[in-house]
This record gives C-alpha cells, structure tokens and sequence, in this order.
C-alpha cells in the first residue's frame, strides 16, 4: 500500500519553515536613529531625524498636540522624518520623548524640547557691528569712572519719575552732580511695572523710552559715563529666581532688552547696560536660574549689534555663588563687569526702625562709638567686615580681569523727626567716618562706588548741596 503526499507536504513544509526561520536568525536585529535630543526654537522649526532599519518600524508620538511627524513609520531601509512644531507661546518649555519601534524588536527614544516664546521678538531691526566710540575694554572703561552718583528714587519709581517725589530730572541737574565731583550716574530704571503698554506682548510704551533715552543723553553729552538698568520693576525677575519661573522670565527678559538696547544702541561706550538690580539668589539653584536670565540679557542685547555689539555689561549675584569661571558666555570678550551693593551694616546705614532680628545702630567705626547711647553702637559689620568683602571682590573679580562697580552704597543721618541719637555729634561723624572708609577701601580695591541719592544730599529742584558733610566725606575718600 502506497503512501500519499499528506506526509511529504507537511515535510516539506516544515523544512520550509526551518529554513526561513535559520534565515532570520541569522541577520541581527538593526534600528539606526541619527538624534537622541533635539532642541527646536521657540518661534517654531522644522528639524529631522533618519531612520535606518533591516525590518519595519513606527514612531509613536506623545506630543501630537503640538509636534508633526511627516511620517510616523517606514520599511526596511532608511527614511527621513520631518519633526515641526510652531510657536510656543505657553510659558514654559515643552517636551515630549518619541519612541521608536521596530518589528524585529529594536527600540530607540528620541527626546525633543521647545522652549517658550511668550511675546514677539522686538529685534526687528539689528545693525552690523560698528566699533565707533567704543574701542574701551571693560577695564579700561572702569578705569575712567571717578565717582558714581545715583538718580534713586526716580526713573524707578511707581507711575514715572515723579511717582516718589523726586522733581523731573533735567540736564542742569546732571551738570551740577558733576561739579560735585562725579563722572557717572547710575540710572535705576523700571519697565514692566508702569510702562509695559501691553502685558500680553510685553511692549513697552515708547514715549517712556524716549524719556529714558533723553536723560541718558543729558548725560553722555556731558561726559558722564552711565548705568542703566532693569530695577526692581515689582520684582517680576529679582523674586524670581526659581525653576518654575525660569522660562516666563527668560521671556520677558529677551523682550525689554530687545527693546531697551535697541531704543539705545547709538550711544557710544559711555552707556552700560546691567542685567537686573539685587537679585534673590541665595543658593546655587537660584544661581543656576540667574546665570540663565544673565545669559538671555547678555543675547538679547548683542543680537541688536550696532555699538550693541561692543557695550559694556554688568551682572549681579552673591560673590560666594558667583565665580567668574561660570560666567554667562559673551561673544564679544573683555565686555563684562560684576556689581555689588553696600550697606553694611544695615542696621547703621539705612534701618530706620528696630526690627525683630536686631536694633538699629546710630554709631559704627573706631573713634565712633558713644559712651552716651552705648546700646546703639555695633555688634558687627564694622572695618574688619568691610576689609573682609573688598578683600572678596578683589581676589574673586578684580584680579581676574573683571571691573566692579559698587552700583549702590551709603549711610544716612538719623537727624529728622525720629530715631534721633541722643550722642547726635558722635552719630553725624560716624557717618562721615563710614562714607570717608568705604569709599576709600573700595577705590583701593579697584572697586567703583556709586552713592545712592533721592535728593536728599543734593537738591534736584534748586541744584543745591544739602548735607555739605556727605559729599566732603565721598570727595576725602576718593583722594
């Protein structure tokens, strides 16, 4: 009896199927993605990525809300993929990790991140770069600067420069605070916090820049070297330096800089421009956060070219916190300076009460404490403390080819209507003492000191010296 092909057929197929199977273990599995990380501009882009397999493949994508693939899987071979996304106009960063899959049991992720784009880029019109008048390194820059005086209280304030007090700022004004002896005037100055003429867009009024840019005039055109500044503007960045404020400032960062530099990109190097005011960075996070709003200033502002190109800049942080080997990066080199403040001790200089944590001090320096009131002299923060943080800012700044400017110092006379000193004459000489010291420990630390007035030491309607005592101290201590 004969047997038939049932037996062979299913022999036949199962030889069949060995054999394709030996085939397929024989070619290792293969998945090639050219990018692990992509990074797209916040104003939207178009990137790509190749995909390289011996077997088919698809992309699954988290973020279709807001990412296009042109395709989202291929055969064996290799294939170019397009990823776009528009505008981020949210706030934030976002993310998304696209994973990539194919049938032969390969597996790869491609990360992908857009940073925010909150508001238009207002450098809508930058210049070639243009070297005229501004040929000063940083150091050398410094170096021209005698004595600095401040318009506190004024282009800062809520509502305009009248908003606290202070009478219009005019150019007689500036001529008399540089026959007092000073050749640069530091400008605080708000923005945001009266002047942004739509929140949505963060643009800022024009006639306020051109108020601003009129009084840096007054200034330049009398060879006063100036400062001008984001102030404390409400603390929309100073109160916060903090991851989870860190895109929506950097935003409106890069926007006011974009406007401010190029509102005043045709002054010459007598301008400089500084970051922020007395940031709140007191940790190495915070830091990290700052370091990123120093760096879009330091972008925004060079992006406007011009003698934008070549212009000083000046940042702010704690000495301890910031070393100048984690400087921001700037393209243009030796254009960087470092600013402090100084009102130490603070219970001295500027208390105008006693608080919770400590009682004011009517008395500071050797030679200057009462035996009348001994229970207001200082506990601390005396010669030894100052010595201890110019020594500081030498070793850490200066030293290294970075110029500081001490952008706000002082101490006040307790003679109004409270808190007056029973040792009154012993107060109004420990004033003098601490202006006298300061100013002289800082100029010979290679430090620029730049007092901090709102007019109560020269007068700004009248262009008189009000307290003669302060600005003799200032001008002994610059001899």
């Amino acid at each position: 009896m004969k047997i038939k092909c049932p037996f062979k057929i299913s022999l036949f197929l199962v030889m069949i199927i060995s054999f394709s199977s030996c085939g397929k273990e024989g070619v290792e599995p293969q998945l090639l993605v050219s990018e692990t990380e992509l990074s797209l501009s916040m104003a939207g882009a178009t990137s790509e990525i190749t995909v390289t397999s011996n077997d088919s493949w698809n992309i699954n994508n988290n973020a279709s809300a807001w990412l296009q693939l042109s395709q989202t899987g291929g055969n064996s071979g290799s294939a170019t993929v397009q990823i776009t996304a528009g505008p981020n106009a949210t706030g934030s960063t976002r993310s998304a990790v696209l994973v990539v899959t194919a049938a032969n049991g390969q597996s790869r992720r491609v990360s992908v991140s857009q940073a925010s784009q909150m508001y238009p880029s207002y450098n809508t019109s930058p210049k070639p770069p243009d070297a005229s008048g501004m040929s000063s390194t940083a150091v050398q820059l410094a170096d021209k600067i005698t004595l600095g005086w401040n318009l506190g209280n004024t282009m800062e304030a809520p509502g305009g420069e009248t908003g606290w007090g202070s009478p219009v700022i005019t150019e007689d004004y500036i001529k008399f605070v540089k026959q007092n002896g000073f050749n640069a005037i530091r400008i605080p100055c708000a923005w945001n916090w009266y002047h942004v003429d739509n929140q949505a867009t963060a643009h800022i009024d024009q006639n306020w820049l051109n108020r601003v840019k009129e009084v840096v005039g007054y200034c330049v055109k009398n060879d006063m070297y100036v400062l001008l500044n984001i102030h404390w503007d409400g603390g929309w960045l100073e109160n916060n330096c903090t991851p989870v404020k860190k895109d929506s400032v950097n935003a409106k960062q890069k926007a006011l800089w974009e406007q401010i530099a190029t509102t005043m990109r045709d002054f010459d190097e007598h301008l400089m421009f500084a970051s922020a005011n007395e940031p709140n960075a007191d940790d190495a996070t915070k830091m990290g956060v700052l370091h990123s709003y120093h760096q879009t200033f330091i972008d925004a502002v060079r992006s406007t070219g011009g003698r934008n190109t070549y212009r000083a800049l000046v940042l702010q942080g704690a000495p301890e916190l910031f070393a100048v080997s984690s400087f921001p990066t700037d393209p243009t080199p030796n254009r960087l300076m470092y600013e402090p403040h100084n009102y130490t001790p603070f219970q001295f200089t500027t208390l105008d009460g006693d608080a919770s944590w400590g009682k004011m001090f009517y008395y500071w320096g050797a030679g200057h404490h009462s035996t009348i009131e001994p229970d207001r002299n200082p506990t601390w923060g005396e010669e030894d403390e100052q010595l201890k943080g110019f020594k500081l800012l030498k070793e850490n700044y200066v030293d290294k080819g970075i110029p500081v400017l001490m952008g706000e110092y002082g101490a006040y006379r307790r003679d109004g209507t409270k808190n007056i000193p029973l040792d009154l004459a012993t107060h109004n000489d420990a004033v003098d003492y601490w202006l006298t010291y300061v100013t002289r420990q800082a100029i010979a630390h290679g430090i620029k000191p730049f007092y901090w007035d709102i007019g109560g030491a020269l007068d700004r309607a009248n262009y008189t010296v009000k307290d003669q005592r302060t600005i003799d101290a200032i001008l002994e201590g610059a001899k």
